[in-house]
């Protein structure tokens, strides 16, 4: 039987910046066009790190019962461990969504935009079929691609559109940014794993294009969202606050394509993850300043 802090380890919370950044971009983009929602913004943070979570348990239930999990450093794998039995992980995954489902159809009513629900059915289904189903995406190197557009692109544009009604240039832009970041989440976790990947026939994006090419693309991910950031001056003279990132970004960068490996990806994951989330505080700040 898991226990408390078992399941707060299979959640992942080194991971949880992804659902918190783009909400505070989504809303700085809004606040900058006089249209921000304070309620709305909270109601979007809350399903962010309900899908999030989701995706975390639904990730550790099938890569464990594949058996793809056995072999592995970073987080706890509840599955794979036995800690906790594949049907109560399956089930705290289902929960999650279920979370993540009521406060978005909450944010959905108080908006009236019905067509959403679209959207969010859309979000679960990539959820679950990043590692689950016949034929996982995240198993043919699209994991990304996913992680992009769920994590990147709807979920700042829907942050803004949900409080201002429509989206902008500016939310286009942090969407962007945002989802690049994500994604050298993902990829650095993957790049950690990419040996017992290629094992077990799970052709991450980091497994395709091998370990030096994912260790450049990595590199691109944390430092070219600081560019982006900094290019909103235009409009928003404020938004220079994220070139504040630009030295933690190269460090991670020069950590990773230095060679670190294993274990020593671990900090580097957590690292990612607070840039990602200094860098929503800082746009997202400096939109709406």
């Amino acid at each position: 039987m898991a226990t408390a802090s078992e399941w707060l380890a299979g959640a992942r919370p080194r991971t949880l910046p992804a659902a918190i950044a783009p909400v505070l971009v989504g809303t700085g983009a809004a606040a900058h066009a006089g249209g921000a929602h304070l309620g709305r913004a909270v109601l979007a943070t809350g399903v962010g790190i309900a899908l999030q979570v989701a995706v975390n348990y639904a990730n550790d239930y099938s890569d464990g019962v594949r058996g793809t999990d056995v072999d592995r450093v970073g987080p706890m794998r509840l599955t794979a461990s036995g800690a906790a039995p594949p049907r109560q992980v399956r089930n705290a995954a289902f929960v999650s969504f279920a979370v993540a489902s009521a406060l978005g159809m909450w944010l959905i009513v108080l908006t009236g935009s019905w067509w959403l629900v679209a959207v969010g059915v859309l979000c679960i289904v990539g959820g679950w079929t990043y590692t689950g189903g016949r034929r996982p995406y995240g198993y043919l190197g699209l994991g990304e691609v996913g992680v992009f557009v769920f994590f990147g692109l709807v979920a700042v544009l829907g942050t803004t559109y949900t409080q201002l009604g429509h989206v902008t240039w500016l939310s286009a832009v942090g969407s962007v940014a945002i989802g690049l970041l994500a994604c050298a989440l993902l990829m650095v976790n993957n790049l950690r794993d990419i040996q017992t990947d290629a094992l077990v026939g799970k052709r991450t994006l980091a497994v395709r294009i091998g370990d030096h090419r994912a260790r450049r693309l990595y590199a691109v991910m944390v430092v070219l969202p600081v560019l982006l950031g900094a290019a909103c001056v235009v409009v928003a003279p404020w938004s220079l606050l994220v070139l504040l990132l630009l030295t933690p970004a190269v460090l991670l960068a020069v950590g990773v394509l230095a060679g670190a490996r294993g274990i020593a990806l671990v900090p580097v994951l957590g690292g990612t993850g607070m840039l990602e989330l200094a860098f929503g505080v800082l746009l997202g700040l400096g939109l709406a300043l």
